[in-house]
C-alpha cells in the first residue's frame, strides 16, 4: 500500500481479507528494523496490478523516480505490469498524464481503460477507476490466452432444487452443484461470459459469473428461461426436481399419528421449453443421470429436449456419488458422435467436456 492508500483504508482491513502482511515502507514500522526486500517481492509475482493508479504514481514511474516501495516493486520487476488509472477528469485528460499512458504503453505494460461517470470531485467524466469484474476478466484472459469462447454467453444451471411441503420441510436431492460450477470455470477460463443459476448449496462460486441464487424448480424455470434469450449456449447440469407438492402448507405441519399423504404435480420442464425456443444460433447441453438402460435413456432423452448433446452419468461407476469431487461422463451429440471420458476430478471433466463441444462445432 502507497502512503496515499494508507489515508483511505486501515491495513488491517487489506491483512484480514489477503490473510498476508501489507508492505507500505522499506523498513516495517510493526517490528523496528525490518527490512521489507522490494526485489524479492518484485521477482516472487507473476503479475503485478497497481489499483488505483494515481497521476502521481504514474509519472513518477514513467520518469524512473523511485522514492517508496511500491516504485522500488515496479522498477525490479521483470513481470507484466497492469496499471489501473483512477484520477479526476481534468487530471486524465492533462497531455502530461496522456502522454505518460502512452509511454508505458510503448513500453510494453498494461492499461485498463478509465470509466466514465461521476467522480470523488463531483464532475461528471472520465477516470474512474475500471470496474473490479472487467480487471479480473482481463487478468484471466491475460493467464489464459487461448480464449476460444471469447465473446459467447453461456447459461448453465447446477445444484439441486428444493419444492416447499411447508416453510420448514421439503423435497430435495444430493446434488451437490460441483459438477456445474466446475463447467462455469472452464468456461469461464476460455473466455466467456457466463450467467450460472445455482440452487441450494454450499459450494464456492466463480467470482467474474453472473450469479443468480434460486431454490424452487419454478424459480429456476423462471430465471434459466429468461437468460436464455440472450444465451448461446445453454449447459443443464442441474438436478432439478421432476414433481413438486401441489399444495405446500403456509405452516409447518404438526406430527400426529396420521398419515400424511402429499399430492405431487409435475413441474416445468426447463430443458424441453428451451428446446422448443432455440434458434439456430443457439445451442443446448443436457445431462441425463441414468440407473439402467443408460444409453438407450440418454439418446431418448437428446431427442425428446431437441439437445445438441447430452451428458450421461450413471450412478453405477466406481467413483461417481452425490458430491464426490469426481465424475465419470459419456458426452452423446446430435451428430452421432460419442466420447467416453475416464474418472477425473470434476474439474477436469468439465475441461474435457467444453473442449469436446468446441471440437464438435457447438
Amino acid at each position: 500500500m502507497s502512503k496515499g492508500a494508507l489515508q483511505f483504508i486501515q491495513p488491517l482491513s487489506f491483512a484480514t481479507l489477503s490473510k498476508h502482511p501489507i508492505v507500505s515502507d522499506f523498513i516495517s514500522s510493526e517490528e523496528e528494523g525490518t527490512w521489507n526486500n522490494h526485489v524479492d517481492l518484485a521477482l516472487w509475482a507473476n503479475a503485478i496490478l497497481v489499483v488505483p493508479t494515481t497521476a502521481n504514481t504514474l509519472a513518477k514511474f514513467v520518469s524512473g523516480t523511485c522514492d517508496n516501495v511500491l516504485l522500488a516493486v515496479l522498477m525490479s520487476s521483470r513481470c507484466p505490469i497492469f496499471f489501473a488509472p483512477a484520477m479526476d477528469h481534468d487530471m486524465m485528460l492533462h497531455e502530461g498524464t496522456r502522454e505518460n499512458l502512452k509511454i508505458l504503453k510503448e513500453r510494453g505494460c498494461y492499461v485498463f481503460d478509465s470509466g466514465f461517470g461521476e467522480l470523488a470531485s463531483g464532475l461528471i467524466g472520465e477516470g474512474r477507476l475500471a470496474e473490479p469484474e472487467v480487471i479480473i476478466d482481463e487478468l484471466i484472459a491475460f493467464f489464459n490466452p487461448n480464449q476460444l469462447l471469447k465473446g459467447k454467453k453461456i447459461l448453465i444451471n447446477a445444484g439441486p432444487t428444493f419444492e416447499a411441503i411447508d416453510p420448514v420441510r421439503y423435497i430435495g436431492n444430493r446434488s451437490s452443484g460441483k459438477m456445474g460450477v466446475a463447467l462455469a470455470n472452464a468456461c469461464l477460463s476460455l473466455g466467456a461470459k457466463v450467467t450460472l443459476v445455482m440452487g441450494p448449496s454450499h459450494v464456492s462460486l466463480p467470482e467474474t459469473a453472473r450469479i443468480f441464487r434460486v431454490e424452487s424448480a419454478e424459480e429456476m424455470a423462471e430465471v434459466c428461461l429468461h437468460e436464455f434469450a440472450s444465451s448461446d449456449w445453454a449447459i443443464l447440469s442441474a438436478a432439478v426436481a421432476d414433481y413438486k407438492v401441489a399444495e405446500s402448507s403456509s405452516e409447518k405441519l404438526k406430527k400426529s399419528d396420521a398419515e400424511i399423504i402429499l399430492k405431487l404435480q409435475p413441474t416445468l420442464d426447463i430443458a424441453k421449453e428451451m428446446g422448443k425456443r432455440k434458434n439456430q444460433n443457439q445451442r443446448l447441453v443436457c445431462f441425463a443421470l441414468e440407473t439402467e438402460n443408460e444409453e438407450q435413456h440418454a439418446k431418448q432423452k437428446l431427442e425428446r429436449k431437441n439437445a445438441d448433446a447430452i451428458i450421461l452419468n450413471s450412478l453405477r461407476s466406481e467413483g461417481v456419488a452425490f458430491g464426490s469431487d469426481t465424475n465419470q461422463v459419456q458426452i452423446i451429440f446430435r451428430n452421432g458422435n460419442e466420447k467416453k471420458l475416464p474418472l477425473m476430478q470434476k474439474s477436469e471433466v468439465a475441461q474435457h467436456i467444453i473442449s469436446e463441444l468446441i471440437q464438435n462445432g457447438l
